[in-house]
């Protein structure tokens, strides 16, 4: 019998933090060991901050939609990470309080200051400003210089409210790491010598995730042993700073991280850890370091040229490191881009997030044990489609494409999401210069269903994963 769906309004209930955190109930003694060392935790701390930050990193995505226009970020605090919601409405404290998390209220949204972190996005910047990110902590864009009476100049010219602007004396002056590797190593035919990020599939394409700047499109790859590895198919910098490399028949990927001194690690998923979460990267330079997340959506002013969306840490890199995987528990985060200092005095290193080249180019991310199958709802729909997404990670259906409604009439949509995600799907329509959404289901579900009665024209469908990753089932019906 046929499904006949309903267009689902938002309806989000409170928000209850699961006592299960997204980690294994005893995280790798190899990470535990080095959270103590760089952070200067205990042990008892150190797990009990994997374990919260499991459970706050999923309950992130729900707490943004709650508060909606009224959201100011979130952050950990403390030795043990005690998740942080700001808010600009005093009301809520306590519903945030209920859900588990600290409010913090704040005077400004995160909006507000997405708003100011884009108008510096569109001024060049002086040599001397080196990234400039939001800190929902400080509840303020953080600029970092060498100069700040010319970083103040400069925000006073990109017209942004510079009340809204921290200014802080940096040393760093991000480089570039390009004699590179982390995780294990591979080389290219222009000389340089990176490391593989995290394997990922384009469609039956089996390859690996690794830093823009190791190599453009076109350049052929070795791996560690010299074998004959792959080709850049996709490479990106400036302005991002992420690539993939299509490997060869010679290449397996069970979907794990070298940690060296904390072993094999799974990586079971990509949800994106929040800022004063905590962080590690592997590289052969330097091993196996840990830090914190200081700032998301950084943009950094390199002398080869400004990349923006860019994560910063507190984690130490030097020469050799580039490229490497950054993992949170077992969670991917991102491949190591540039930085400042080192491992013996300290240092600051920006990773560029995982989940951008996943969407952009299409990938799959591979996990540990594989991909499940796809789900087996909406097979009472005259088309089904499936596929796999990474959280925040966005597709287009049907096949990438879209498709034409030579009559007036019902579209109809079902998408059936794994359990335990946030699964939303949007009907677009060309407008004839733009596509424009016409009608949308977003419940804090995994599954959802859409009706809309439309006239004549080009349609498509984004599907997008707010939270959670993996595999799908898309059923649509045309007028």
């Amino acid at each position: 019998m046929l499904r006949t769906p309903a267009l689902i309004a938002v309806a989000i209930g409170a928000l209850v933090m699961t006592a299960t955190p997204a980690v294994a109930a005893k995280p790798p003694s190899g990470v535990v060991d080095a959270l103590q060392r760089d952070l200067g935790i205990t042990k008892d701390q150190a797990t009990n901050r994997l374990a919260n930050e499991a459970r706050g990193n999923t309950a992130a995505p729900g707490l943004r939609k709650r508060l909606g226009d009224r959201y100011a970020g979130v952050w950990y605090e403390g030795a043990e990470s005690a998740l942080v919601v700001g808010t600009v409405d005093a009301a809520d404290t306590a519903e945030i309080t209920r859900a588990g998390a600290r409010a913090r209220v704040v005077p400004r949204t995160f909006a507000q200051l997405t708003t100011v972190k884009n108008g510096l996005d569109r001024m060049a910047p002086p040599a001397s400003v080196h990234s400039w990110a939001i800190s929902p902590q400080d509840n303020s864009v953080v600029v970092q210089a060498d100069d700040t009476a010319a970083a103040q100049s400069w925000v006073a010219s990109s017209g942004v409210d510079a009340s809204a602007v921290k200014l802080e004396q940096s040393a760093e002056r991000p480089r570039l790491f390009y004699d590179i590797r982390g995780g294990d190593a591979y080389y290219t035919s222009q000389g340089f010598r990176c490391s593989v990020g995290f394997a990922a599939r384009r469609g039956t394409q089996l390859g690996f995730t690794s830093a823009g700047h190791c190599g453009t499109t076109g350049v052929t790859t070795t791996g560690y042993n010299q074998v004959a590895q792959g080709t850049f198919q996709i490479s990106s910098f400036p302005g991002n700073d992420y690539s993939w490399v299509a490997t060869n028949a010679n290449w397996t990927a069970p979907g794990v991280v070298n940690g060296y001194s904390a072993g094999i690690l799974p990586v079971r998923g990509a949800t994106v850890t929040q800022p004063q979460g905590s962080v590690c990267r592997s590289g052969s330079t330097t091993q196996w370091h840990c830090g914190t997340v200081t700032a998301l959506n950084a943009t950094v002013n390199y002398p080869e040229g400004t990349v923006s969306g860019l994560t910063r840490t507190t984690v130490c890199a030097e020469g050799g490191d580039s490229g490497g995987s950054f993992i949170s528990g077992d969670q991917a985060q991102g491949m190591t881009s540039g930085g400042s200092g080192n491992c013996t005095s300290g240092g600051v290193t920006f990773f560029q997030p995982l989940g951008e080249i996943l969407s952009a180019g299409g990938l799959t991310l591979v996990t540990s044990g594989g991909t499940d199958p796809p789900p087996t709802g909406c097979q009472n729909y005259e088309e089904t489609y499936s596929g796999s997404l990474t959280s925040n990670q966005s597709v287009y259906q049907p096949n990438g494409s879209y498709y034409q409604a030579t009559v007036s009439g019902t579209h109809a949509v079902c998408l059936d999401g794994p359990n335990g995600t946030d699964f939303d799907v949007y009907l677009q329509r060309w407008n004839g210069s733009a596509w424009a959404v016409v009608a949308s289901a977003t419940t804090p579900n995994p599954d959802e269903t859409l009706s809309y009665n439309g006239t004549a024209g080009y349609y498509r469908y984004r599907v997008h994963a707010y939270s959670g990753s993996g595999a799908y089932t898309l059923g649509l019906n045309r007028p």
